[in-house]
């Protein structure tokens, strides 16, 4: 299936620590040297779950709990003609650190925990901050326990 005749299935994850939330920056295009949540490619015979977990551990090589379905992206770009450069149908999830201590890998050149209130300065787009917005709206209570 080539990817110019179809979407290409993505998963995604906003993984919480406490009232952070784990950042990588993209090594490789699309969008390489930007800001955004962990995640990458659906392998074929591999569950949505299945992708998240291998994708998180692969670009921060930590383990994670997951929560919920925060939101389905469509990720496009088209050239100046119109014609479709690429597009991603991506399942972002929302989880919960369980263990490990991060460290880029993978496709990520770097990743980082980051509160809300410094999202700014990581430059990223209003669909990544609307999807954590979602998926900080589905956390589970006692996820939030620790919270200071």
């Amino acid at each position: 299936m080539d990817h110019l005749n179809a979407p290409i299935a993505g998963v995604g994850a906003v993984v919480w620590k406490k009232n952070k939330v784990l950042l990588a920056r993209r090594g490789h295009p699309p969008k390489a040297g930007s800001w955004s949540l962990p995640g990458g490619k659906q392998k074929l015979g591999e569950s949505v779950q299945e992708a998240t977990l291998r994708e998180i551990d692969e670009e921060a090589g930590i383990r994670i709990r997951i929560v919920d379905i925060a939101a389905v992206v469509d990720l496009m770009d088209r050239d100046d003609q119109g014609q479709v450069l690429y597009h991603y149908t991506v399942v972002d999830l929302v989880a919960e650190w369980v263990a490990g201590d991060i460290r880029a890998g993978d496709d990520a050149a770097e990743v980082a925990w980051v509160h809300p209130d410094d999202f700014d300065s990581f430059g990223l787009s209003d669909d990544v901050r609307r999807v954590i917005a979602l998926a900080a709206s589905k956390r589970l209570p006692q996820d939030l326990e620790d919270e200071p």
